[in-house]
């Protein structure tokens, strides 16, 4: 994994919103890299630095996806609760994130977008369900 902690932003494309996030990793010391869709096909490990992970030639240029999604890298427990402690303070609701593992750091970010979607889908149906069976 990287040396230091570095995160990947996908879409922040509210300025002041993305200034929020960007000054919390800022002052957490995180390195940060906003990801163009042109990039979507490279691996998430290639471009969260991770050394034996390699870019590749190709180019993106689909429709990409809508909604913002965060890539964390290297970060440690204490580092990831004070970052979503930052969050909470500030409001910040990022559902699509996640942390780069050895099996997501070679998917692209279209691979790993299309899970995190399914992911969130499911959380959200179970979270649903428990609700109505409360209401019973």
């Amino acid at each position: 994994m990287a040396v230091r902690g570095s995160v990947l932003l996908y879409n922040f494309t509210d300025k002041e919103r993305a200034d929020k996030v960007k000054f919390i990793f800022v002052l957490m010391g995180i390195k940060i890299r906003s990801v163009r869709k042109e990039d979507y096909l490279q691996p998430v490990g290639a471009m969260s630095g991770i050394a034996d992970i390699s870019r590749t030639d190709a180019v993106y240029d689909g429709e990409g996806f809508d909604g913002e999604m965060l890539v964390i890298c290297g970060l440690t427990d204490p580092q990831m609760d004070q970052m979503l402690a930052y969050f909470r303070r500030e409001g910040i609701r990022i559902p699509l994130k996640a942390a780069l593992t050895p099996t997501n750091m070679h998917w692209n970010s279209l691979e790993l977008h299309d899970e995190l979607v399914r992911e969130h889908e499911a959380v959200r149906r179970q979270m649903e369900e428990k609700k109505e069976k409360e209401q019973e």
